[in-house]
């Protein structure tokens, strides 16, 4: 068993472009325990893109707040 067996491993996260990808690192404990919902939006930071525009080294930063 590993450390973070019962809890999610990384978000399912599709920007406006329609690009989808797992946003994993930079998540706490906590968050893992309780994540945010489906259709949440979230804020992330990454270093450059892919050659498919995929964010790279993407780190979770926060759940924005609802408008």
């Amino acid at each position: 068993m590993g450390r973070y067996t019962c809890m999610i491993g990384a978000l399912q996260v599709r920007t406006p472009q329609v690009v989808v990808f797992a946003l994993g690192s930079g998540l706490s404990d906590a968050q893992r325990r309780n994540p945010s919902e489906v259709g949440s939006w979230v804020t992330y930071r990454y270093r450059g893109r892919t050659t498919q525009s995929v964010p790279h080294f993407a780190t979770f930063v926060r759940v924005r707040p609802e408008e």
